[in-house]
């Protein structure tokens, strides 16, 4: 694996996540987690916490209200249920990421598709979740990087796709302790991943 090109710094944790697989990790106070799509147009669902209050969870809510915004971009603050900022988008080279439209299941499989016994990020979810010693109750709505629902005058969701380039990606700096998440979706029924499962990247650094 290549070196990642990131600001001077020290790297705290450099990962390939395989396609359809689960991440997670603690993100300390100033720490940059940076998610990089190595192949392009692949789905990220991803959560946080506060570290030193696993209970105090990302709101979309919350995030939606104070920026104005139904997408994060750069400079987009990730707040969490008592109002406390998490992530600060410091750089972001994909355009806007969706953060309405939540995360796959089996269940949501069914009822959209008409299929059972699929994988899903609420699986990874809950299976990353576990080893931070929290459980299914802990996930909320998500935001899904690299990804866009473009809504219409009317509020009708048009459209679910990926639409990131290879090597795009974004920087997510620390607010405070944080527990971070994700899937790498594993979805297949839907042209979020362009029908075609690839790995991304995940780098913790310590800025100097």
């Amino acid at each position: 694996m290549t070196e990642p090109n990131l600001p001077p710094g020290q790297i705290v944790l450099d990962e390939v996540v395989p396609p359809g697989r689960p991440w997670g990790h603690r993100v300390g106070k100033g720490d940059v987690l940076r998610l990089v799509d190595l192949e392009g147009q692949q789905a990220v669902d991803f959560l946080c916490y506060d570290a030193a209050v696993p209970t105090d969870r990302y709101s979309s809510m919350n995030t939606v209200k104070v920026q104005g915004n139904l997408y994060v971009g750069k400079g987009t603050v990730l707040y969490s249920e008592l109002g406390k900022a998490l992530f600060t988008v410091i750089e972001n080279t994909c355009g806007k990421h969706d953060m309405i439209y939540g995360c796959c299941s089996e269940p949501n499989n069914f009822l959209r598709y008409g299929v059972r016994g699929t994988h899903s990020c609420f699986a990874n979810f809950t299976e990353a979740l576990a080893e931070l010693g929290l459980d299914r109750t802990s996930i909320v709505s998500n935001v899904n990087f690299f990804m866009a629902v473009p809504i219409d005058d009317a509020g009708s969701a048009l459209n679910v796709f990926g639409h990131s380039k290879p090597g795009d990606y974004v920087d997510l700096h620390a607010e405070r302790d944080v527990l971070a998440v994700l899937s790498n979706c594993p979805q297949m029924h839907n042209p979020c991943n362009a029908y075609n499962l690839t790995p991304i990247r995940a780098t913790i650094w310590r800025p100097t």
